[in-house]
């Protein structure tokens, strides 16, 4: 999912900018982890939240290293490293799923730019590498999503630098996937995408791409038997086509497809009837790299994201179960090109977090409690 994945990833309340309708106790938390750097790109990453409201993600300090944070429900922060995370730009320690217990998953990159995965669970951390996984610059093991159960999802990059998907237990067993029709050259193969994308029966969602390039979803249940499905729409050239973002215990998938024209639009897909239903947010840009970018699904079928207008600027949504989308942006976020608002996970108490980018291009963390 490099090319959609990779360029993706890179006070009134929230709900009252939506325009929508909340409760009166609805407000918006703005946060930055203690250490996150001021400079460009720099700053507070949250990746997901559980169902208690604990956060975690990543901060970007001064030297653009990586570091994993944990904010609790009072706003109090635990910041660390697992040790062997190099210290050097773009290397560090990145937690990119919690589940409802607190367990944590995310992946390492140390001073040898090699991922490695890990997950900390009631106070103990284990790291792990999937079989196969290369040991080169920029390969190896990168654990994304974790589920009730512990059982964590991820991919590994080979030494050849082919992408593979990958299971483990909390067992420690692991085991590795590839889709049908995943390719086997040089950046593709099979993803498996942050921060929810496996739910509590084990069912996993990502995404693979083929030889010519072209991305396709696909569903893998708890037996192992995967289902591929491409989104109406979707172009069919090289880094186009269909990525997953979340999937919720029914199995509703969220995601997005880019179209011929390059331009994104999101999805749900239904997990009975393998119902596809794309949409698109009124004010999403038509030009390329604009549209609507859908990103976690909760217990209820909320799905939040954002869209990049015409201007490239970024704005936030929520899509309910029943279609509806409200929009907006949290105050302070920055109006220019690659700025703006990004929600990317939501609980199932509606609970919503993710970061917004200022005008100074720095990152800050926000939490929106319903």
């Amino acid at each position: 999912m490099k090319s959609i994945i990779l360029t993706l990833l890179t006070a009134m309340t929230l709900f009252a900018v939506l325009a929508m309708p909340v409760q009166s106790s609805a407000q918006i938390i703005t946060f930055n982890a203690p250490g996150a750097g001021t400079g460009l790109n720099q700053g507070t990453v949250p990746l997901d939240i559980n169902v208690r409201g604990w956060i975690t993600g990543y901060y970007i300090d001064a030297v653009n290293a990586d570091h994993g944070f944990l904010r609790s429900p009072n706003g109090t922060f635990t910041t660390g490293d697992v040790p062997g995370s190099g210290t050097g730009p773009f290397q560090g320690t990145l937690p990119f799923s919690i589940n409802a217990t607190g367990a944590v998953a995310g992946y390492y990159i140390d001073s040898g730019n090699v991922y490695h995965g890990f997950v900390e669970a009631n106070g103990t951390l284990a790291t792990f590498e999937a079989p196969g996984a290369g040991t080169g610059f920029f390969q190896g093991t990168l654990a994304t999503s974790i589920n009730a159960t512990g059982e964590v999802a991820g991919y590994y990059i080979d030494a050849s630098n082919v992408d593979h998907g990958f299971s483990r237990d909390a067992t420690g067993t692991i085991t590795t996937f590839d889709a049908p029709g995943a390719g086997t050259g040089s950046g593709q193969g099979t993803v498996v995408n942050p921060s929810d994308c496996i739910n509590t029966a084990g069912a996993i969602a990502g995404a693979y791409s083929d030889s010519s390039g072209v991305y396709h979803g696909f569903s893998r249940d708890a037996t192992g038997t995967i289902t591929t499905f491409d989104a109406p729409g979707a172009g069919t050239g090289s880094g186009q086509g269909t990525g997953t973002f979340g999937i919720n215990d029914a199995g509703t998938i969220s995601g997005l497809y880019l179209d011929a024209s390059n331009v994104y639009h999101g999805f749900s897909r239904d997990a009975t009837t393998g119902t596809i239903t794309p949409f698109d947010v009124s004010g999403a840009g038509t030009g390329q790299r604009q549209g609507t970018v859908a990103q976690g699904i909760n217990a209820s079928g909320v799905i939040v994201g954002y869209y990049v207008d015409a201007k490239a600027v970024n704005h936030g949504f929520r899509r309910a179960a029943n279609g509806t989308i409200t929009t907006g942006d949290v105050p302070g976020a920055g109006t220019g090109g690659s700025q703006g608002t990004f929600p990317l996970l939501n609980n199932a108490r509606g609970a919503i977090t993710g970061y917004y980018i200022d005008s100074a291009a720095v990152h800050h963390g926000f939490l929106f409690q319903p």
